[in-house]
């Protein structure tokens, strides 16, 4: 994946991918379509919905006021297959294209890198 321009997403899967692994991420997309059909029929709102606050990480799914329009398994298992197999976000959203083109680095700075050599 890659992200050309900012708020968009280029998906190219190559052969290293199994079909079992293309067909995961196309459930995915097909489940995503139906989380925005549900927003499209005012069953859920355009603002606060699994979509809009997605990824879930595990320390807001396990907050003890959960005051969100939607389940708590539905934001953590949208999949079944997900209860045997999930990936936790380590964080929720951050800036969207804000994050992609300020980019900064959360390593130690260069010159204590050098000193340990």
């Amino acid at each position: 994946m890659s992200w050309p321009v900012p708020n968009t997403l280029m998906i190219e899967p190559t052969e290293s991918e199994s079909l079992r692994e293309l067909d995961r991420f196309c459930d995915a997309l097909i489940a995503i379509r139906g989380e925005i059909r549900d927003i499209e029929k005012g069953e859920q709102p355009r603002t606060n919905n699994v979509l809009t606050n997605a990824p879930h990480p595990m320390v807001d799914l396990l907050r003890e006021d959960w005051e969100r329009p939607y389940s708590r398994e539905q934001a953590a298992y949208p999949l079944p297959w997900l209860r045997v197999r999930k990936f936790w976000p380590s964080v929720a959203r951050l800036d969207d294209s804000y994050g992609d083109l300020n980019l900064f680095c959360t390593c130690d700075p260069v010159e204590e890198q050098a000193g340990s050599l």
